[in-house]
């Protein structure tokens, strides 16, 4: 099991980037695939058209959203926590993964450069 943490700068303010990481409609502009979200802690989640699925954890209103994203025949949860912090130019995102399966550590470390920061580093930019 492996662990990952980066830091993402995004031209948004951590309210704007917040509400793209939680409200479903945001989120199916920014990912161009289904999305199924709530800010209500145990409920379920999908991302991409069930690319990432997980439960929701904990929510700290534009600050932090914590999840368990949920990998086939594992014995530990991967835990992600995303914070937000306000930086001199628009968010600090960071992004730490825990628990992460040895055979998926490069697709997800890609997946949170390209499909995720990459694309809501886009979705913003466009703004």
């Amino acid at each position: 099991m492996k662990e990952f943490k980066k830091y993402y700068l995004l031209p948004a303010t951590p309210e704007e980037v917040y509400i793209a990481l939680t409200n479903p409609i945001t989120m199916e502009i920014w990912t161009g695939e289904p999305a199924e979200m709530s800010t209500e802690p145990g409920t379920e989640f999908s991302l991409w058209g069930d690319s990432i699925v997980g439960k929701n954890l904990e929510f700290e209103e534009n600050k932090k959203i914590v999840q368990q994203w949920y990998f086939e025949g594992e014995p530990e949860d991967s835990i992600v926590t995303i914070k937000l912090h306000p930086h001199k130019q628009g968010c600090s995102m960071e992004v730490k993964q825990t628990n992460i399966p040895d055979e998926a550590y490069t697709d997800i470390t890609e997946g949170w450069d390209e499909s995720y920061a990459g694309a809501l580093l886009a979705f913003f930019e466009e703004q």
